[in-house]
């Protein structure tokens, strides 16, 4: 990308946006005020042209440099030497922003189980609020994975014209039966957890890292676990599958909540592009920018065919395909072929 940085040192800043405007939801419930969470990295040109802004997956922070650190740093693609970059932690989620343990202005207790549903076009009008806020009148590129994907396909629609490109990974136009239905599974077993239903932190915690396990099984692809999991010859128990997703399962409910993530599941449910406007090839048909929709070829959560819909019916649509048999986490795993593919795109 050739952007031109003004600047020899990088400046990183993480700040709290505190927004006394309220938020109406899709839901007809509205957040009358919020906090996001976010970090940048770099400074802005003169122009203000060098605005990149990453939006994470479902349960990702606002660091965007630590859990992307192959694409996002110095000497990387997205160089803060060269670029602004903004990344904020999403509504729901439970890294700075407001969420189900934050208090509600009605009460002054915290929301709990009270907490509003919110659409990924909620989380992209929150977004546009930052934006706003932090006085960017345009962004040079917008780049967003799986939950980040469809709330950046949201956020490119709002946008319009003040976005120039949008690249996005892994992800749908529309969420479809399939992940819907392991999003239920993985909420059913929250739901088994007999502390689902009370008021503190830890609430479903056991049920939370059963729901972790089940998403791994979509994260990963077969041949994926076949290669990196296999047992000795003559086992009959203890096998490394198992040990594998029980680990994840309890890692992520170290830095995670029940709540969030069910919040978060549920928005990545709700995700329909086309929603009162027109159904999807409409509102494809409607998104301004440049936009590089990244596949995966062993994604069995987002399949590759979902990214090749979104470029055939947007207005400047380019598809690529990542080739891994890591599954639907590739587009956080294969750097090199990511970087390669991104370098055509900006030529």
């Amino acid at each position: 990308m050739n952007l031109k940085s003004q600047y020899a040192s990088i400046t990183m800043t993480q700040e709290i946006f505190h927004s006394k405007k309220p938020l109406p939801l899709e839901s007809g419930e509205i957040l009358s005020q919020f906090d996001i969470a976010y970090t940048t990295y770099g400074q802005l040109n003169p122009d203000k042209s060098n605005v990149v802004w990453v939006i994470h997956a479902l349960t990702g922070d606002s660091n965007v440099s630590e859990w992307w650190n192959g694409l996002i740093g110095e000497d990387k693609f997205f160089d803060p030497t060269n670029h602004f970059i903004v990344c904020a932690n999403l509504l729901g989620s439970c890294y700075g922003s407001t969420q189900p343990f934050s208090e509600n202005p009605k009460t002054g207790e915290p929301y709990y189980y009270d907490f509003p549903q919110m659409t990924s076009r909620d989380l992209a009008h929150g977004l546009e609020l930052l934006r706003i806020h932090l006085e960017i009148d345009s962004i040079h590129s917008l780049i967003g994975g799986s939950l980040g994907g469809q709330v950046g396909l949201e956020w490119a629609y709002i946008l319009g014209a003040q976005l120039k490109n949008a690249v996005i990974l892994a992800s749908t136009s529309k969420s479809r039966p399939w992940v819907i239905g392991f999003n239920e599974a993985q909420r059913m077993a929250i739901e088994s957890d007999c502390t689902w239903g009370e008021k503190h932190e830890k609430a479903g915690q056991k049920g939370l890292e059963t729901a972790r396990a089940i998403a791994m099984l979509t994260y990963r692809h077969p041949i994926d676990l076949a290669t990196k999991q296999v047992d000795s010859v003559n086992k009959v128990d203890d096998y490394r599958a198992a040990s594998y997703l029980r680990y994840q399962g309890q890692k992520l409910a170290k830095r995670f909540n029940a709540l969030s993530y069910w919040t978060l599941s549920k928005t990545m449910d709700s995700h329909d592009l086309g929603r009162n406007r027109g159904g999807l090839e409409e509102a494809l048909s409607k998104i301004e920018a440049n936009v590089l929709a990244i596949g995966v070829d062993s994604d069995l959560l987002f399949l590759p065919e979902e990214s090749q819909y979104i470029s055939q019916y947007v207005k400047k649509g380019i598809y690529k395909e990542i080739t891994s048999t890591a599954g639907h986490d590739a587009f956080l795993i294969e750097f090199e072929q990511l970087s390669y593919i991104l370098k055509s795109f900006y030529l």
